[in-house]
């Protein structure tokens, strides 16, 4: 009983004791193999603390009891490898190198680099000496902290340019396949790993991010089918956990955004580095689609939805993505040309729910309107800066708040109906573009909604009038263009101008109404003429009318004054007054002296013409008796 408990805490320990290697921070080749009479070159990883800098590095070789040191930072050789063994160490780089000379057969073996005083840091190494004459590849090793990133090339020959290209991960018995060329993915690794083709045929490049403690291990990239042809280098990648993460720069593996609204990726860089290109991409299975850099190269499909803030003082660029789609789910990369681990990529998914902020999609006006463009946003940004911004594949600078800045733009917002404001006094046809409404909370750029305004019609005389014209005038030189012709009258009459020549179609037309229009102006004015000259006539000649036509009694009584029918009879009126009767729009004429006698009542047109007849008649009478008495 006492065998059988003391087997299970020997069990037990040594459990322990491989936790504990696995999860040691030190790493280095696990095998290393050099010639006979030749040298070998071991390469070991620290974590670069305060501590590990300054503390003691070995290298040892074990025995069934203890692990002898052979070498150590302090200066100490053992006497067997004096002239044959030396160590070096890079304390800003987290390395120390150990070499080897003059390698014999007694030297193979298991052996120990370490960091501490003790022996509880330390990586195992396998030594072998060959005595063949070609040297087997070694392993490249990463050493790379949590949430970091693999970058690295495989280089093979150009016969193997259209060969299967691929990255597999060793177990025991085989190496399972994490990427290939074919589309195939191990789901583990997804939106993790990218294979890329290099410009060398026979060559690709692989970067696998995001990195985890199980990511440790042996991998093989390769060409053609492993174990059947091709060849295969083999990558040993040990993960380390990172004692403390640099305050404020934690890594997005999720973001989560609703459709129409928009999301914000952050991306690390060193600021001091040699960092050149900074951008995003789209992974895909087959490699990853860059969507914009910061030389201001923006993918079309993306216009007016994607923007890039560089922050040169943190070390942070931020993408923002809005206008959401469905298929804008998937994972995204941040990537730059410095330092292999500032990659890294985040998994974006498309949840329901309704944009916080709201607002028109698109509108349209007329050049020379005014207009305002406005923005809605809930009382969670209540705190938050507002801004309106003009869209630009470079940046989407805001425009000044409250002010009227050199663009005739006036940026307002109502805090009591949450209502963020851009107004034009009158759009140009320059405005024409997409606008964002955003909040922002110090240097964090929160959520956006975007606006394409679209403006119809120019001013007179600018610069698009020109080219208009020039354009159409091209046209209209072309005979029989009757598009061309159609859409200079158009522009024409829209910007104000007239045409200074005319197509042959619209002289015809021409000619057609006018050979129309002047006869029937003729005839008008003819039967106007006529009208008027008749009506003229029967008034002047109205007392020749003959007496055969003409029947009425007569009363002497009603030719008392005669000359008050004559075309004189208001000549001595002074002055006329108009008053309004009764509120009709009826005037009531008096002379200007008050005292003057009333005149008789007015007669009518008809009765007038009565009277004036049988005057007519009376002299007519006295004529004829006067003429038969002088003739007697």
């Amino acid at each position: 009983m006492t065998f059988l408990v003391f087997i299970f805490l020997l069990a037990f320990v040594q459990d322990g004791a491989s936790d504990i290697l696995t999860s040691s921070p030190i790493f280095g080749p696990r095998q290393v193999i050099g010639l006979m009479d030749g040298s070998v070159t071991v390469k070991c990883f620290y974590p670069t603390t305060r501590v590990n800098r300054h503390d003691r590095k070995y290298w040892c070789r074990e025995t069934t009891r203890r692990c002898s040191t052979i070498v150590s930072s302090t200066g100490y050789v053992s006497r067997e490898y004096e002239g044959r063994a030396t160590i070096t160490d890079f304390p800003e780089n987290g390395i120390f190198i150990v070499e080897i000379s003059g390698l014999r057969r007694s030297d193979m073996g298991s052996y120990k680099c370490g960091v501490g005083i003790n022996d509880k840091l330390f990586y195992r190494v396998k030594l072998d000496v060959s005595e063949d004459s070609v040297m087997p590849g070694e392993a490249q090793l990463f050493y790379i902290k949590q949430q970091g990133t693999v970058t690295t090339s495989c280089t093979f020959g150009k016969e193997y340019a259209n060969e299967r290209k691929y990255l597999c991960r060793m177990a025991k018995t085989q190496c399972s396949t994490v990427i290939d060329t074919y589309g195939n993915v191990d789901p583990s690794y997804k939106g993790r790993v990218l294979l890329n083709h290099n410009e060398v045929p026979g060559s690709f490049n692989i970067f696998m991010t995001q990195l985890k403690r199980q990511d440790s291990g042996v991998y093989l990239c390769g060409v053609g089918s492993y174990g059947e042809s091709g060849e295969s280098k083999e990558l040993n990648i040990h993960v380390y956990e990172e004692p403390s993460l640099p305050k404020g720069k934690v890594e997005q593996p999720l973001l989560k955004g609703v459709l129409n609204g928009s999301v914000s990726v952050e991306c690390y860089y060193d600021p001091k580095g040699n960092v050149t290109l900074k951008y995003l991409c789209k992974w895909r299975k087959y490699g990853c689609t860059e969507l914009i850099n910061n030389f201001g190269d923006v993918l079309d499909s993306y216009e007016g939805r994607i923007v890039m803030h560089d922050n040169l003082e943190n070390g942070t660029f931020t993408v923002i993505l809005n206008q959401l789609q469905e298929n804008d789910e998937g994972y995204y990369w941040c990537m730059t040309d410095g330092e292999q681990e500032k990659k890294s990529s985040t998994e974006l998914k498309i949840i329901e729910g309704q944009p916080s902020l709201r607002g028109p999609k698109e509108i349209n006006i007329i050049a020379g309107s005014s207009l305002s463009l406005i923005c809605s946003y809930p009382c969670k940004y209540y705190s938050y800066n507002k801004y309106w911004c003009k869209w630009k594949n470079t940046a989407c600078d805001p425009l000044i708040s409250y002010e009227q800045n050199q663009t005739g733009l006036v940026v307002t917002c109502d805090q009591d109906s949450r209502i963020l404001s851009l107004n034009f006094d009158q759009v140009a046809p320059t405005d024409q573009g997409w606008y964002w409404c955003g909040v922002k909370r110090a240097s964090y750029y929160g959520e956006t909604m975007a606006v394409y305004l679209r403006v119809q019609g120019v001013f007179p005389g600018s610069e698009e009038v020109l080219n208009a014209e020039s354009s159409n005038d091209a046209a209209i030189s072309m005979p029989g263009s009757k598009k061309a012709n159609s859409h200079l009258s158009k522009s024409k009459i829209a910007a104000g101008a007239e045409s200074p020549t005319e197509s042959p179609v619209e002289d015809n037309n021409s000619k057609v109404l006018l050979s129309v229009l002047i006869p029937l102006g003729v005839v008008f004015l003819l039967l106007a003429t006529i009208f008027a000259f008749v009506k003229f006539k029967l008034f002047k000649n109205s007392d020749r009318v003959s007496v055969a036509s003409y029947r009425t009694n007569i009363s002497l009584t009603d030719f008392e004054n005669p000359r008050q029918y004559g075309a004189k009879e208001n000549v001595c009126m002074e002055e006329a007054h108009e008053t309004q009767l009764d509120g009709m729009n009826e005037y009531a004429i008096t002379t200007g002296s008050p005292k003057e006698v009333p005149k008789k009542p007015k007669r009518g047109s008809k009765e007038e013409a009565e009277m004036a007849y049988t005057t007519f008649l009376l002299k007519s009478e006295n004529i004829s008796a006067i003429s038969s008495s002088q003739q007697q």
